[in-house]
């Protein structure tokens, strides 16, 4: 799928979803606007300190590749 942001007054809002409701959801997917600049900053922030103070959970590429597997392996039936 493609994305694309669109930028509009808010009284056209209701036009906007009607039109976009004539389409099914395999052919799009309204996804809500991320967070702010600041939340996103916030959200970062945390995970540098958890990162400085030690509280980060880190695992290994092996780990990583364990558990993919595992996902994959469930899903491929």
């Amino acid at each position: 799928m493609e994305s694309i942001r669109i930028e509009f007054q808010p009284n056209i809002k209701a036009k906007i979803l009607e039109l976009l409701s004539s389409f099914s959801p395999d052919e799009l997917k309204i996804v809500p606007e991320r967070s702010t600049f600041e939340e996103e900053k916030r959200e970062l922030e945390a995970c540098a300190a958890e990162i400085d103070n030690g509280t980060a959970k880190f695992v290994s590429f092996e780990e990583l590749d364990s558990f993919l597997e595992e996902t994959i392996s469930r899903y491929e039936d």
